[in-house]
């Protein structure tokens, strides 16, 4: 017991306790004036605009289109559900450094979804559209496995017994089945989002430069793989 406690503690200490005191340190030597000068710098706001806006605009669209996957996937029989089943854990698995590349190459000018996209006006690499698609990437398992077992332990009899009282399918969503998945959902979308604004390595490939990308990124990339070996 003790030598857990102190091994717990230390670990605790060296990811978490310490970095934090370092900033409050560094933050408690800043006057007021100067902290409030750093904080509230044109960089700064731009930074948070486009961090918090980026993050909730995608923590948005997966609540939405992550609860519809869910649906499929619990609701319906179909061939190849196991696979989808299977790539919506994709995100975990894939680096974000990887995960960045893929999506810029994909939404670039010369993309298999850019050359289509871009003549109509839709820019999908190097501009914040790109970070909410980025950001969209890899929040999406968070609201589909969090609503999974919600959906498949809701009984389906009540369902029934609201359309054996007339209840059409639209206010049986609304009544019925929407109070129950609000919570999971909400709880998705929590996830989503603080998942969202802690992202970085997709985020700085897919809203870099194209120098970037075909310079500078494949030799990250390929000191990162030299490090595992």
């Amino acid at each position: 017991m003790p030598l857990t406690l102190g091994y717990t503690v230390w670990y605790l200490s060296a990811v978490v306790l310490l970095p934090v005191g370092a900033l409050l340190w560094y933050g408690l030597g800043l006057s007021w004036s100067e902290f409030w000068r750093l904080a509230a710098a044109e960089r700064a706001l731009a930074a948070y605009r486009l961090t918090f806006g980026a993050s909730f605009l995608a923590a948005l669209v997966n609540a939405v289109f992550g609860t519809l996957v869910a649906w499929v996937l619990v609701r319906y029989r179909f061939p190849g559900r196991r696979l989808l089943d299977a790539l919506v854990d994709f995100p975990f698995a894939l680096p974000t450094a990887v995960a960045g590349l893929t999506l810029a190459h994909l939404y670039s000018e010369e993309g298999w979804l850019g050359r289509w996209l871009v003549p109509l006006g839709v820019h999908g690499a190097y501009t914040q559209l790109g970070v909410v698609i980025a950001l969209t990437f890899i929040g999406l398992p968070f609201v589909v496995r969090t609503l999974q077992p919600v959906l498949e332990g809701f009984e389906t009899e009540v369902e029934e017994a609201a359309a054996t009282l007339g209840a059409g399918r639209c206010r049986t969503f609304l009544r019925v089945i929407a109070p129950t998945l609000l919570p999971a959902i909400l709880t998705g979308f929590a996830l989503a989002f603080a998942r969202a604004i802690g992202e970085y390595g997709s985020v700085i490939f897919i809203a870099g430069n194209r120098r970037f990308e075909t310079e500078i990124a494949p030799l990250l990339v390929v000191v990162r793989l030299e490090g595992f070996d």
